[in-house]
């Protein structure tokens, strides 16, 4: 019997809906992570949150068919001066989020959601020097219960 994906594990559609906006309410609070938010966002970034990570973790491919998938995503964050410190308080703030949405609390899905999470900042982080932009050809990354998967 095959293991259910994490996105299918984790709750499906309305646990990364929940995910999305409470992580987004916790970086809101939260006085490090608020200055990028201080521009303002987009009406529907929660939804776009939500889709992306259900992707990421094997749900449909709304963000990429919808919102222009990984290159739309690192064109948001790429040279944008994120700092260490930063990517490190965005990850407290999504584990934080798993405990207040209730997500299942199994090791392997609270393992690998944190392991993608901190994948992530680090990817970011790499891409942070002034002028760096996105590469029109990435695709969003899938995250199994193994980690990274080769794009396909």
């Amino acid at each position: 019997m095959e293991r259910p994906s994490i996105y299918d594990a984790a709750g499906g559609e309305a646990a990364f809906r929940a995910l999305a906006a409470e992580h987004h309410r916790r970086c809101l609070a939260d006085p490090l992570l608020e200055h990028p938010f201080s521009h303002g966002v987009r009406p529907d970034h929660v939804e776009r949150l939500a889709a992306y990570w259900a992707e990421v973790f094997g749900g449909p491919p709304r963000y990429s068919e919808t919102y222009g998938g990984e290159p739309a995503m690192m064109g948001m964050h790429a040279g944008y001066g994120i700092t260490a410190e930063t990517g490190e308080r965005f990850v407290e703030c999504f584990v934080a989020a798993q405990d207040a949405v209730g997500l299942p609390d199994e090791p392997a899905l609270r393992g690998s959601l944190r392991a993608y999470m901190e994948w992530a900042v680090a990817d970011v982080l790499a891409r942070q020097a002034p002028g760096t932009t996105a590469d029109p050809l990435a695709v969003v990354p899938r995250w199994g219960w193994e980690g990274l998967q080769p794009a396909t």
